[in-house]
C-alpha cells in the first residue's frame, strides 16, 4: 500500500513530463531552450533559496549532512569511472556521460520529498545546497581534461545560480534573519513555478526512445546512479544510526535521476551531447520505477 500511495504521489509529476513530450512541437527549440534558461537562472534558484532560508538551520545540520552527501557524490564519481573501458574513445565525450553517475535532478528532489509522510524540506535544501558546488566542480573538472581552461572552471562554478542561491539561503537560515514577507512573496511565487516548468521542459527535450539504447556502458552509469548510490546511502543511514530526517534525505538525494541539464554542460565543453542526453533520458525514465521503490524503503526502514 505504501508503494502504491507513493507511486500515485509521483504520478502527477511524471504526467507533467509526458505532457511536455506531447506538446514539444508546439514550441520551437529556441523557446524550450529559453524556458530551460529561465528555470536555471531564476525559477530554481528562487526555489532553493526559499527552501533553505524559510527555516532556521543549525551548524550541526551542515556538519552532519555535508560529509554524507559528499560521500555519495564521491562514490558516484568513482563507480561511474568503471564504465570508462566501455565508453567513447575521446575523454571529453566520456566525461560528458560520466557526470550522469553523480549529478542529480533538483526538480525531482523537491517533488519526491513531498511524497514522504514527514517531508524533510529543510534538510533537503541543505543537502542540495552543499552538493551543488561539489557536483559541478567534479563535472566541470572532468570535462576540463578534454578541453577548456582553468578560468572556465572557476567561472562556471563560481557563477552557478544554484550555487549562489543555495549559499545565500543557507547563510540566511544560519543567521536566523526573517526576510520581510513583502520581499519573500515574489520569491515564493517564482519558486512555485519552478517545478512544473522544469517537468514539462524535461518531457519536451527527452529522447523517449533512449531505453532501447541501453548497453553495457550506459548500464553501468545508470545502475550507479539509481541503484548503487541509494543502496550506499541506506547502509550509511542504518549503520551510523542517523536521525530519521537526515537518513531519509540522504537516501532520497542519492536515488534521484541525474540533472536534466547535464547534456547542456557537456555540449558547452565540446562533448557528445547526444550521448549525455540519452543517459539523462534513461535515468529519468527508469527513475519512474526506481524512485517510488526507494521512497517506500525510506518509509518502511527509516521513519
Amino acid at each position: 500500500m505504501i508503494f502504491i500511495s507513493i507511486l500515485f504521489g509521483l504520478l502527477p509529476s511524471f504526467l507533467m513530463v509526458c505532457l511536455g513530450g506531447l506538446i514539444r512541437k508546439r514550441l520551437s527549440v529556441n523557446a524550450w531552450q529559453g524556458l530551460d534558461r529561465l528555470n536555471f537562472e531564476i525559477l530554481f534558484p528562487a526555489l532553493i533559496f526559499v527552501a533553505a532560508s524559510s527555516r532556521p538551520i543549525e551548524l550541526r545540520d551542515i556538519a552532519s549532512i555535508g560529509p554524507l552527501v559528499w560521500a555519495v557524490l564521491i562514490l558516484g564519481l568513482a563507480a561511474g569511472y568503471l564504465a570508462r573501458r566501455f565508453g567513447p574513445d575521446r575523454f571529453v565525450d566520456f566525461a560528458g556521460a560520466w557526470q550522469v553517475s553523480w549529478r542529480f535532478n533538483t526538480a525531482m528532489a523537491f517533488v519526491a520529498v513531498e511524497t514522504l509522510m514527514d517531508p524533510p524540506l529543510g534538510e533537503l535544501a541543505v543537502a542540495v545546497g552543499l552538493a551543488i558546488p561539489v557536483a559541478n566542480l567534479f563535472a566541470v573538472t572532468a570535462l576540463l581534461r578534454g578541453g577548456g581552461s582553468l578560468m572556465q572552471t572557476v567561472a562556471k562554478v563560481a557563477t552557478n545560480p544554484f550555487l549562489l542561491a543555495s549559499i545565500s539561503g543557507v547563510i540566511v537560515g544560519l543567521s536566523g534573519i526573517q526576510i520581510p514577507q513583502v520581499a519573500m512573496a515574489p520569491l515564493e511565487m517564482l519558486a512555485r513555478a519552478a517545478i512544473p516548468v522544469a517537468l514539462i521542459s524535461v518531457g519536451a527535450t527527452m529522447n523517449w526512445g533512449a531505453l532501447a539504447r541501453l548497453n553495457r556502458f550506459s548500464g553501468i552509469i545508470v545502475a550507479t546512479k539509481l541503484v548503487l548510490l541509494p543502496a550506499f546511502a541506506l547502509v550509511l543511514g542504518l549503520t551510523l544510526g542517523l536521525e530519521p530526517a537526515i537518513a531519509a534525505t540522504l537516501v532520497l538525494f542519492a536515488a534521484l535521476p541525474t540533472a536534466s541539464a547535464a547534456h547542456v554542460l557537456a555540449a558547452g565543453f565540446g562533448a557528445d551531447r547526444e550521448l549525455s542526453a540519452t543517459l539523462v533520458a534513461q535515468t529519468t525514465l527508469l527513475a519512474a520505477v526506481s524512485l517510488p521503490i526507494w521512497i517506500t524503503v525510506i518509509e518502511v526502514l527509516l521513519n
